[in-house]
């Protein structure tokens, strides 16, 4: 019998957050057509000296768009946010984002194993203090596509066809799972993370999943790590016009499981998704959002 997850321990998180910080070293991947542009001696620099449309620029990190010989490549450059940030982080129950490397081991990781996400253009980390570190990571534009929100925002209004939803509802239940079982857990494992490729609107739905800064690599995902993230993606999903049928197809799918024996042997695990939507409930309304 499984029991329901502990919660998030200040402690664990602190070494976890160490932990991750003393395992990088000073590192550089350049992979085609950046490994013909860029020296390695050079690549911080020229990184450093990029400029596009701009969509996130937060304590520590900036995010933006640019175009190299007709591809669209997103750019990610970290820098070190010090300890004040990262306390913060953890005694809210957050584990704090301190790098590059995590997204580039889970992008590099997830592809050994089949599972559709972020192709990586380059990656670059340096230096051990979280007031000094600096890294990137340069992915391959995954386009034309749309992310998951934006695809089911009119959802309640305008529903879709039984038959996309129903694929789409499997495809994604079959990716988390893939994702799980190549022990990588996403943390923010929300509708807007994963993309629909544009060309699923006609034919066979393809998804890939994204924005893995977050994400960890451990023998298996089970337990809290698994409960957290389907409950995150649960919440997400609450304003879309979803049915129980629905989600009980997502979790069939996903367990590879009827519907009695998901009932019957997945009771704890139902229950402690149960208390995590709760969590995100609280959560939102206490800080506004769930990141």
């Amino acid at each position: 019998m499984q029991s329901i997850p502990r919660p998030f321990n200040f402690f664990e998180g602190f070494v976890m957050t160490l932990r991750e910080m003393l395992s990088r070293r000073p590192a550089l991947v350049l992979a085609a057509p950046f490994n013909s542009l860029w020296s390695e001696e050079e690549a911080f620099d020229r990184v450093n000296a990029l400029s596009g449309e701009e969509f996130r620029n937060v304590a520590g990190r900036r995010t933006f768009r640019i175009e190299l010989a007709n591809t669209g490549y997103f750019v990610k450059i970290h820098r070190g946010v010090g300890w004040g940030e990262i306390f913060k982080n953890l005694v809210t129950g957050k584990l704090p984002v301190v790098g590059a490397t995590s997204e580039f081991r889970a992008a590099t990781h997830l592809k050994q194993f089949g599972v559709s996400t972020l192709t990586v253009g380059a990656f670059g980390a340096k230096g051990f203090s979280p007031a000094r570190t600096e890294s990137f990571l340069v992915t391959e534009e995954i386009a034309p596509a749309v992310d998951l929100e934006v695809l089911t925002k009119s959802w309640k209004i305008e529903p879709p066809s039984f038959v996309f939803k129903h694929s789409l509802i499997g495809a994604l239940a079959r990716l988390i799972r893939d994702m799980h079982e190549a022990g990588v857990n996403h943390r923010d494992c929300y509708l807007c993370h994963f993309l629909l490729h544009s060309d699923s609107l006609s034919g066979m739905i393809r998804l890939s999943v994204i924005d893995l800064h977050r994400a960890q690599i451990r023998q298996s995902v089970t337990g809290r790590w698994m409960i957290k993230d389907l409950a995150g993606l649960a919440f997400s999903a609450l304003d879309i016009g979803l049915t129980q049928r629905d989600y009980l197809r997502f979790l069939m799918m996903y367990f590879e499981s009827d519907a009695g024996s998901i009932f019957e042997g997945r009771r704890h695990e139902l229950e402690a998704i149960k208390l995590r939507l709760e969590k995100f409930a609280r959560r939102k309304n206490k800080y506004g959002d769930l990141l």
